[in-house]
């Protein structure tokens, strides 16, 4: 496996955001369940995209800078058949090294309460429970976390 720093539009990182969202919306019954701003091109520092040796995507995960030093991970996913094998941890080391190597000291994320799984792999991570920040003040079901680097 190998992990390639990817255009947003590249057409295996779309795919996997939209596998992301999709399920996204079925763990929360909508189609619209994120509460903060939607990353996009123009405010994604970096995208990874998680490669299979044939090249097949299995995995992404980018970078959004909230302000001097801090950014926040943004649309992790690892294909369903792939969870549990280590891709979640690579992908998550390389948007820590890089992260690092831009001088950044902490990262952000937010997962919702509906996914109890990413709530466990960021804790196992350590990443540790914070107030929501930014767009996701006031969200219900928002959990936010934070990781010095």
């Amino acid at each position: 496996m190998k992990i390639e720093e990817t255009p947003w539009s590249d057409p295996d990182a779309t795919e996997l955001r939209l596998r992301q969202r999709a399920e996204v919306a079925e763990r929360y019954g909508t189609p619209d369940s994120e509460p903060g701003t939607p990353p996009s091109a123009a405010d994604i520092e970096v995208f990874f995209v998680a490669r299979e040796d044939d090249g097949t995507a299995v995995g992404c995960g980018g970078l959004r800078r909230l302000g001097p030093g801090v950014g926040e991970i943004k649309r992790m996913y690892v294909d369903p058949g792939r969870r549990g094998s280590g891709v979640a941890a690579d992908i998550l080391r390389t948007l820590e090294d890089w992260a690092r190597e831009q001088g950044w000291t902490t990262l952000r994320l937010e997962t919702g309460d509906a996914q109890p799984d990413a709530i466990r792999f960021y804790t196992r991570a350590g990443y540790r429970r914070i107030p929501n920040f930014g767009g996701y003040v006031g969200a219900k079901r928002s959990l936010c976390f934070e990781r010095p680097l």
